[in-house]
């Protein structure tokens, strides 16, 4: 490749070097950081940043994919991972999520979703959903969660999201808990983090729970919904003492804040 900086200012260059592929990182760096320029040089150790930043979510990918790989070693295909977000809030209902990826999804960057941006989280859910083989979530609600206790709402969730795939899965790859399934089950601590399938499982279900939590602020305003997501925030707690709850109040977990 022939890079031909001569006649290009500074800005002209950053517009081209920010369309950069990763592919063509290597030579680019290498011509900007031969150039006389001070900011072209600072262009240079950027892509730089960009390569390493490139490395990193590819290894990590890499390493995501080992507990996945696992299981295809031994026969299985359509692996499905399975998380859940909202059992501690004090309103909403908790919801899981069930993803099967293909073996060669190669989206960087997916992890445990509560590491993530929410400008970062919704495209990955994007690309998740476009390349998943299946994907569906699980919805248990607050009046439920107070018959049955969290726990077993959560379970309750994960079958829900089961259930909901098109496609049936061979084997189940649960965030630290186990549900019956006539499949072989893997339950895994930290799996959001260590699983690629469990962490793409955990960022289909909080972009939709967060969804659905900002829909309830706008129902049910005064809580901040739309901020706390239904968690027990100062400001959530203090409307629950002076509002009172509201229907998607859990009431299990709000008897310390409400008489």
């Amino acid at each position: 490749m022939s890079i031909e900086l001569a006649g290009k200012s500074v800005s002209e260059i950053k517009k081209i070097v920010e369309a950069l592929t990763p592919d063509d990182f290597a030579p680019w760096t290498a011509a900007l950081a031969a150039d006389p320029r001070k900011g072209v040089r600072a262009l240079a150790a950027k892509l730089e940043r960009r390569q390493k930043e490139m490395d990193r979510l590819t290894d990590a990918l890499a390493e995501k994919k080992r507990v996945d790989n696992a299981l295809r070693a031994r026969g299985f295909r359509l692996i499905c991972g399975l998380d859940e977000v909202g059992r501690g809030p004090l309103a909403g209902p908790v919801v899981a999520g069930a993803v099967i990826l293909p073996e060669d999804f190669s989206v960087l960057g997916i992890d445990d979703s509560k590491k993530l941006s929410h400008a970062k989280r919704q495209a990955l859910a994007a690309a998740i959903k476009h390349e998943a083989i299946g994907y569906a979530v699980g919805e248990v609600s607050p009046a439920v969660i107070d018959e049955i206790n969290i726990l077993e709402a959560t379970k309750l969730a994960m079958r829900k999201a089961v259930e909901s795939l098109d496609v049936e899965p061979d084997a189940l790859l649960i965030d630290a808990l186990s549900i019956p399934s006539e499949v072989p089950v893997t339950s895994l601590v930290h799996g959001d983090a260590l699983s690629l399938s469990i962490g793409a499982a955990s960022i289909i279900a909080k972009e939709y729970r967060d969804d659905l939590m900002r829909a309830y602020d706008a129902e049910f305003p005064g809580y901040g919904f739309a901020s706390n997501m239904g968690y027990g925030s100062a400001a959530h707690i203090e409307a629950l003492r002076t509002i009172g709850p509201c229907p998607i109040h859990r009431r299990s977990f709000i008897t310390h804040f409400v008489s």
